[in-house]
Order: structure tokens, then C-alpha cells, then sequence
């Protein structure tokens, strides 16, 4: 499930560039833009309160903020429960 959700976060992102590069039309460019910018602004917030979680990553912790900013909760959840991301 979670992987499914991470598709759909890239998709927006990428429809958002796309959009910047005016590959798409307006319309959809406008709205994916502005999703993109609310789901960033979310997981910015995601990131400065649940940072504790964010640090649990075994990698690099550059790599587990730019997930947390991409995905949220789709990145730090399974951290909390343990689990590999």
C-alpha cells in the first residue's frame, strides 16, 4: 500500500515539473503545482515534529530528511513501527 502512495507522491511531483518545463497544459499545471506545494509544506511540517523518527533511519540522515520532505508519514511511520522504510 504504502508503495502505491509513494508512486502517486512522485507522479504529482513529476506532473509539477512538467508543468514548470510547460509541458502540460495550464490547467493541469496549476493544480499539480499547487499539490505538490501543499503536500512539501505537509511534510515540511511532518519533518520538524516527528524529527525524532526521522533521525531512526539508517542511512544518512540528508537521505531520511529528503524522504521525510517527499513522502511524510510513508517515510517515517514503518520507523517508528521498526520496520524497514
Amino acid at each position: 500500500m504504502f508503495l502505491i502512495l509513494k508512486i502517486a507522491c512522485l507522479i504529482v511531483y513529476g506532473l509539477a515539473l512538467a508543468g514548470l518545463a510547460g509541458l502540460i497544459g495550464n490547467d493541469l499545471a496549476s493544480r499539480m503545482q499547487s499539490v505538490a506545494a501543499v503536500l512539501l509544506i505537509l511534510h515540511a511540517l511532518e519533518l520538524v515534529f516527528m524529527f525524532k523518527h526521522v533521525r531512526k533511519y539508517r542511512g544518512p540522515l540528508a537521505v531520511s530528511v529528503l524522504l521525510t520532505l517527499l513522502f511524510g508519514l510513508l517515510h517515517w511511520k514503518p520507523l517508528v513501527a521498526g520496520r524497514k522504510p
